[in-house]
């Protein structure tokens, strides 16, 4: 055993801190792994730094960080062959420095519920050990030469420390921790493992942990078969070099694919990706993907992950990416972003504000270049990327005036055009007697196939808006084209969605307009239709169902999470409006009829064949409308 140098009290000015450290830190007492391997992890780097200046001139060797654990001693270590430290430093940041910051942090944040969240701030990484351990040991050996003299720095988690002699055969620290009883769940090889990974798992500096069994070929047998054997190497968690601290020249398509794949290993290939490399006036690296994102676009959120200097620090990026591109993969990194940061913090930082701005507009200049390298690649693409960027035009002002170069509408015919092609593309024929440029649209192209092909016929075109965001990006579109109004292409007749000056004539007189309504209110009986005789052409249904655009529109809002007006709307009970076309033939039949049953009959079937097409006749009346479809052709 070492001869004992010298016992002290750390000098603070409250009785006893760790206590205080154990609250504060206690609902994230995990990341006691993560600040030790950082601070190791430093050690070497800082190693590193003093050779590559010529102040350090001895043999590196193997510079790595290896944690360990015994379950039978109860103890984690974590060992590095950095720096180390002599016993005056240790004093110095270990006793002085970090405990200050601990006075600190406890005057300043004692009463703040979020300070658990900024105690890296304040020099208390090492600290955070006794959140686990009873006792914590430090023995170290600094690189200077003259000075590799092994100290042991030892405390029980009070004020008073141990600091001795002793040895280590190399230069560097081990910090060992003697695990507590009520956090022997660390005592566990998979529990390290995942905390490791989970925090660790890009560190510039290779993190050992254990060994693990690989298989490796061994020749090959009697019969030419390749034999295999059983070998046990090192277990490396990180990748101490992932793509994002590399510049984009050195990276080929295929890195980019093989991270992704690393980051997210069930995942289909990303569409493309941008490389972030920014210094000025913030620091930002990273590599954002956009993948293929299904309808459900929720459960495609939350997959950026936020580091510092390559130390995992959250995957919760509300506040340093834009909300709307939420939807992305990938990893940013900067070092402006302290390691414990607190959502009050993200919220109000203004470099964190910069960031964001700034990952959106390299969003919006890739999306840019795409489109102007290869339009026709760019189109093929549209399907699966214009949910990011309509969420974009709704949420930021900034995002809609670059990306309204390069945003896209699609028609039934699966042609594309960008706003200002779409306009030209329609305004001679879609524009109403107020001068309004109308643009039709479907949402769902099978339900709405009869109103599409009346459209066509008229030579109007239609447009495929039927996305989880739709409803929400036509009140933009309405909103920022000058004279534009979007309406869908059953929510009404055509000649009511297009308002010319010119109208077709009724066949049928006033009177047996009358009696043709009549008809129809009494076959229908539903006060949530309403029923209108209008002159359509005869080559129309007999029978339109339609919502007008206003009503669907605000039940769609409601569907997709509005609140206030559009939540009101989304419980009001559906009512639509019942178009009979009084120029069909079948009204002449209906009228001819020989008995109001008979009429009613025919008016019956006539409304309930416009409900078929819409895919709204469904159970007893679907039954009872092919039961009538037999009789009336028997």
């Amino acid at each position: 055993m070492a001869e004992v140098a010298e016992k002290g009290s750390i000098s603070i000015h409250t009785e006893n801190i760790f206590p205080i450290i154990k609250k504060f830190l206690y609902s994230d007492h995990e990341i006691f792994l993560r600040e030790l391997v950082s601070n190791a992890v430093d050690a070497t780097q800082k190693l590193k730094k003093l050779a590559s200046l010529g102040e350090f001139t001895g043999e590196l060797g193997e510079l790595r960080v290896e944690v360990s654990f015994d379950k039978k001693k109860k103890t984690i270590t974590v060992s590095d062959r950095g720096i180390g430290m002599t016993g005056d430093e240790i004093k110095k940041y270990i006793n002085q420095i970090a405990f200050s910051g601990a006075s600190e942090f406890l005057e300043k944040f004692k009463d703040k519920a979020d300070a658990k969240d900024i105690i890296g701030k304040f020099g208390l990484g090492f600290y955070s050990a006794f959140m686990v351990a009873d006792e914590v040991e430090l023995i170290s050996r600094s690189y200077k030469a003259g000075e590799d003299e092994t100290a042991r720095w030892t405390c029980d988690g009070s004020t008073e420390f141990e600091l001795t002699t002793a040895k280590r055969e190399h230069r560097g620290t081990d910090v060992i921790l003697h695990i507590n009883k009520d956090s022997e769940e660390f005592l566990d090889e998979w529990r390290i493992k995942g905390i490791l990974e989970k925090y660790c798992k890009f560190l510039p500096v290779e993190i050992k942990f254990g060994t693990k069994d690989e298989s490796e070929e061994d020749g090959v047998d009697a019969e030419g078969k390749t034999k295999y054997k059983t070998v046990t190497k090192d277990r490396i968690i990180n990748n101490p070099n992932p793509i994002w601290s590399k510049s984009p020249g050195e990276l080929k398509d295929e890195d980019y694919l093989k991270f992704y794949k690393e980051l997210y290993p069930f995942s289909e290939d990303p569409l493309f990706w941008i490389h972030l490399n920014v210094d000025y006036p913030f620091n930002l690296t990273g590599v954002l993907y956009f993948p293929k994102v299904k309808n459900d676009f929720e459960l495609n959120k939350n997959k950026i992950q936020l580091y510092s200097r390559q130390v995992f620090i959250t995957d919760e990026v509300k506040d340093v990416v834009p909300d709307f591109l939420m939807l992305l993969h990938g990893i940013l990194d900067s070092p402006d972003i302290p390691l414990n940061v607190s959502r009050s913090y993200l919220q109000s930082d203004a470099n964190v504000k910069k960031i964001s701005q700034h990952i959106s507009k390299k969003v919006a200049d890739k999306l840019q270049e795409l489109y102007k390298k290869d339009r026709a690649d760019f189109e093929k693409k549209w399907d699966d990327i214009n949910i990011f960027v309509k969420y974009g035009m709704i949420a930021d002002e900034k995002f809609y005036d670059r990306a309204k170069e390069f945003a896209l509408l699609k028609n039934t015919l699966g042609k594309y055009y960008t706003l200002d092609e779409y306009r030209e593309y329609v305004k001679d024929l879609q524009t109403d007697k107020d001068k309004n440029t109308v643009y039709l649209y479907t949402s769902d192209t099978g339900k709405q196939h009869t109103y599409i092909e009346r459209a066509n016929r008229k030579a109007y075109d239609v447009l495929v808006l039927d996305g989880v965001l739709d409803s929400h990006f036509i009140n933009t579109l309405e909103q920022k084209l000058d004279k534009t109004q979007l309406k869908r292409v059953d929510s009404d007749t055509i000649d009511k969605l297009i308002v010319k000056e010119e109208k077709l004539e009724s066949v049928l007189t006033q009177a047996e307009q009358e009696q043709v309504k009549s008809v129809f209110e009494k076959a229908i009986n539903n006060q949530n239709m309403t029923v209108a005789v209008d002159a359509l052409s005869a080559d129309d249904m007999p029978v339109l169902v339609t919502m007008s655009e206003w009503m669907r529109r605000m039940k769609d809002m409601a569907k997709t999470g509005g609140g206030g007006m559009y939540g009101m709307m989304g419980n009001m009970p559906d009512s639509y409006s019942v178009s009979v076309n009084g120029n069909h033939r079948i009204i002449q039949k209906i009228l001819k009829a020989e008995s109001d049953e008979q009429r009613e009959k025919l008016a019956k079937q006539a409304y309930d064949l416009a409900l078929l097409s819409q895919g709204m006749l469904s159970g007893a009346d679907l039954t009872n409308f092919v039961k009538r479809s037999v009789e009336l052709v028997g």
